[in-house]
């Protein structure tokens, strides 16, 4: 290995332990408590080093969210079981969604609620967001003729019932119920 190539990997090791440090921070105390200046303390290096990888706390909000983001594809493309009806796909699918929101609350938070810079549905959108998407959609498509759209509204639901439910506006004890209608109501159009 020559040098460049250490020096390229020990920049993404270093990278990857900001990301890191700004996950366990905020899944420990919040989104408020992860500054540039306690990342740079958390991982033993100054801030200048920090800013050396990203611009801003905006930045590295954007790179926690594409973990997210590649975590949430495959939690859901693992939901579906081989043989399942459409129906019980796109349950699993919503099931495992809802899960994922409140499993990480600060990494859902950072996808969806934060300021991330990230672009959605858009030319230069990244594929780990593409991946997501299509995740949700493969189990859409069997219900709708225009699956991106109806995808955008599953999705929609599935956000708005997990922001509900993160901040006890709606009871858990109803989740599988409020699923259920979500399905019954795809199942519906079909």
């Amino acid at each position: 290995m020559g040098i460049s190539e250490r020096k390229e990997r020990e920049r993404a090791e270093r990278e990857q332990r900001i990301v890191t440090a700004a996950r366990m921070v905020a899944e420990r105390d919040g989104w408020a408590s992860v500054t540039v200046r306690r990342l740079a303390q958390e991982i033993e290096y100054s801030q200048p080093v920090l800013y050396g990888h990203f611009e801003n706390r905006e930045a590295i909000v954007g790179a926690v969210a594409l973990e997210g983001f590649g975590e949430l594809a495959l939690t859901l493309r693992a939901a579906i079981r081989l043989g399942a009806t459409p129906a019980e796909s796109i349950e699993a699918v919503a099931m495992a969604y809802l899960e994922f929101a409140f499993e990480g609350p600060a990494l859902y938070e950072a996808m969806f609620v934060l300021p991330s810079g990230l672009r959605f549905a858009k030319s230069d959108t990244p594929q780990v967001l593409r991946d997501g998407f299509g995740a949700m959609m493969a189990v859409v498509e069997p219900f709708c003729a225009d699956s991106e759209i109806a995808t955008e509204s599953f999705w929609a639901t599935l956000h708005g019932l997990a922001e509900l439910e993160r901040h006890g506006r709606i009871r858990a004890t109803h989740r599988d119920e409020r699923v259920g209608h979500v399905v019954a109501m795809f199942a519906k159009g079909s």
